[in-house]
């Protein structure tokens, strides 16, 4: 990775993050929320894929037709995110897949 994939890279995330900002307050705290759940258990290719643009998308879609966030996603944020993710690998499968790799040995 080149110093022009980080920079471009930076400026996507600064587009992205002012899209955010363009939504109405109450998109804007479901998006965080969702975001850091995803963070904490979400596919290995968060960073590099669309998962997040997406999301904004279809949240812009929302704010268009006039209507509120928990109408697009629901009362449960986190059974939105797991269903969003629910065919990617995750970084929990990895952790899965080491345990079960190794059956029996246990660190010291």
């Amino acid at each position: 990775m080149g110093i022009q994939d980080i920079v471009e890279g930076k400026k996507q995330w600064r587009a992205h993050v002012a899209r955010v900002k363009a939504l109405p307050p109450d998109y804007q705290i479901v998006y965080k929320e969702m975001q850091k759940y995803l963070f904490k258990v979400g596919p290995i290719d968060l960073a590099d894929g669309r998962l997040l643009p997406e999301i904004v998308d279809f949240f812009e879609e929302g704010v268009a037709s006039g209507k509120g966030v928990l109408e697009l996603i629901g009362k449960d944020v986190a059974a939105f995110c797991d269903d969003l993710i629910k065919d990617t690998r995750t970084y929990a499968d990895v952790y899965q897949e080491s345990i079960s790799a190794n059956p029996g040995t246990a660190e010291k």
